[in-house]
């Protein structure tokens, strides 16, 4: 696969949570390092996301805000 996005990161499916229409995914993508997503159900599905899966958080923005206290 290609793809255009600079920013694609391998990860493992550490946790699922489907919703009525959205599903959140949790991937691990090192010890102790997660990344949140919510896709629509029908893609999670679609993609065969369980736990244990390996796939890749893609990331394609022009903004990155960052902010401490």
């Amino acid at each position: 696969m290609e793809i255009s996005a600079r920013n694609s990161i391998k990860g493992t499916v550490k946790k699922v949570v489907p919703g009525t229409v959205n599903t959140e995914i949790t991937l691990e993508v090192a010890p102790g390092v997660e990344l949140v997503s919510i896709i629509t159900k029908s893609s999670a599905e679609k993609l065969g996301l369980v736990e244990g899966k390996q796939a890749y958080a893609v990331i394609k923005s022009s903004d990155v805000i960052v902010a401490v206290d």
